[in-house]
């Protein structure tokens, strides 16, 4: 047996989600946060836009839940996002007393615009690096107590599931031997899956794993055909997709197209400001040449005044530097990337999933609070929210025991070289079953991924661990984008273009051996 540790709580992902969750675990007792790379490496950490939350009274609150109602295209689950707009001024004003250095004018917080929100409300942190500051303060918060236990550069493998129950996960050493860790309750808050597509703005790290494992393990799997595409990437050859934030937008930027023309008025009334999953195909139908060649297009910001881009987008800015280019001097080529996953496993208001003891908050988790499409910088403020709520409702476990010991299996670290298959999964994905679908190419992707899957190595190695991941959750999307027989919010099928809310909808549900239905 490789060994077995006991703990009381364990956390899976270090980012906003995880970390809230362990600060309030931590008054019930030890808790381990286990991150397969360093404490800094995450979603949260790259988040640029900033974190929605009314702060002005209950109207602000209303428009608030209002907005995400709208921008969820029919399909947010309203008590969900009550919570999420309601709760959200709580946990911020927490993050204010931990230290958390939001941007400020004239000594008040500093708040901005965004896509499909009604009034200013989004707050930034050093400009485009929201998710950053955020990030640094709960991790000096959770540094600060004892009973946390902080674990980079550990992979985990699986859950430990059996009769309808997790008691704890498997964990890969840096040698490829594997051990166990049991628990009272788990929480997966292991981010989202971005790197299933060619084009991504998410980090290497986002590979689906807590989707995966919980899939593997037996539970509902819950709306993965709505995957959101952020509209403005940097677009230049050879480099990554880094993302320009909707702030820019939201600051005055226009979307012009390689005649110079502004075309957002013919796609919606609120121009640049519309819901991403609008401007992101409209930016792909304006980018289409007529033989089908990639036409550039651009966000331009020339002739906004009364704001210094360079301050105002410090972060921006220096990529953008790097590569010759300026805000206030050039056009910035852009186009579309995989962002954010509405999907995930199925859980409910307090992180609870269809299998006791396993709780999810964040990317990884489907609440249903985005609906067919997430607000802008509502996601930050999800992790903050149901992460908090995950760790009161886990510590009602507090009374079961931690779990039996498990035999694990020894392995050594191979050497598979997997670069090939995981390019070729992503590439398989992005053409397939990326922005606009049809079933045809989608049956045709299955076919792939059934096929890849084939040809991955077994082995117990991080590589392989995190192909076989991606491989099952591009199942999972093109399983339930093939169900859905209608366009809707980020999920848009050119042989099925209108929306039928006579069908669906309804919340796709996805579990292993019984295929995909739709429940409300």
């Amino acid at each position: 047996m490789a060994g077995v540790e006991e703990t009381d709580f364990i956390v899976v992902g270090a980012g906003i989600a995880g970390l809230r969750a362990a600060i309030g675990l931590s008054a019930a007792g030890r808790v381990l946060v286990v991150t397969k790379e360093a404490l800094d490496e995450s979603n949260t950490h790259y988040a640029q836009g900033g974190i929605a939350v009314a702060m002005g009274g209950d109207e602000d609150v209303a428009l608030h839940l209002e907005d995400t109602m709208n921008a969820g295209d029919g399909l947010v689950n309203r008590e969900a996002a009550r919570v999420l707009v309601e709760e959200g001024p709580r946990r911020v004003d927490e993050l204010l007393a931990w230290g958390t250095g939001f941007d400020r004018e004239a000594g008040e917080l500093m708040r901005t615009r965004e896509g499909a929100h009604s009034r200013n409300r989004i707050l930034h942190a050093n400009g485009d690096a929201t998710g950053a500051e955020i990030g640094h303060s709960l991790l000096r918060r959770a540094r600060s107590e004892e009973r946390i236990t902080l674990r980079e550069w550990t992979p985990t493998v699986d859950l430990l599931a059996g009769d309808g129950e997790v008691s704890g996960v498997t964990l890969l050493r840096p040698d490829g031997s594997q051990y166990a860790v049991c628990a009272r309750a788990v929480l997966l808050a292991s981010g989202g899956a971005g790197q299933v597509y060619s084009d991504t703005t998410n980090p290497a790290v986002a590979t689906g794993d807590g989707i995966a494992m919980a899939y593997r393990a037996g539970a509902e799997i819950s709306d993965m055909e709505f995957y959101q595409f952020h509209p403005t990437a940097l677009s230049l050859p050879g480099v990554a997709r880094f993302l320009i934030s909707e702030a820019l937008r939201g600051e005055g930027a226009y979307l012009i197209n390689d005649r110079g023309e502004r075309f957002m008025e013919r796609y919606h009334p609120l121009l640049e400001l519309a819901p991403r999953d609008v401007v992101a195909r409209a930016i792909t139908r304006e980018g289409m040449g007529p033989d089908g060649e990639q036409r550039p297009v651009y966000l331009d910001m020339r002739h906004v005044t009364g704001i210094d881009p360079v301050k105002r987008f410090p972060g921006i800015s220096r990529f953008l530097a790097q590569h010759g280019l300026e805000l206030r001097r050039d056009r910035i080529p852009v186009r579309p990337a995989a962002h954010y996953l509405m999907g995930g496993v199925r859980s409910d208001m307090n992180g609870g999933t269809s299998l006791r003891r396993l709780y999810a908050a964040g990317e990884v988790a489907c609440t249903g609070v985005h609906g067919a499409n997430r607000l802008a910088s509502n996601s930050l403020l999800e992790g903050l929210v149901f992460g908090a709520r995950a760790a009161e409702a886990m510590q009602a476990e507090a009374a079961i025991a931690a779990g039996v010991a498990v035999e694990i299996r020894e392995d050594t670290l191979p050497k598979t070289d997997v670069t090939a298959l995981r390019q070729r999964l992503q590439r398989t994905m992005w053409e397939k079953a990326g922005l606009l679908r049809e079933g045809d190419g989608l049956r045709e992707a299955m076919r792939e991924l059934e096929t890849l899957s084939g040809d991955a190595p077994k082995d117990a190695g991080r590589p392989a661990l995190e192909l076989r991941n991606l491989q099952r959750v591009g199942e999972l999307i093109v399983r339930s984008a093939l169900a859905r027989e209608e366009s809707r919010g980020a999920h848009y099928r050119n042989d099925f273009p209108k929306r039928d809310d006579l069908r669906f909808a309804r919340h796709s549900v996805t579990k292993a051996g019984q295929g995909t239905g739709f429940r409300a």
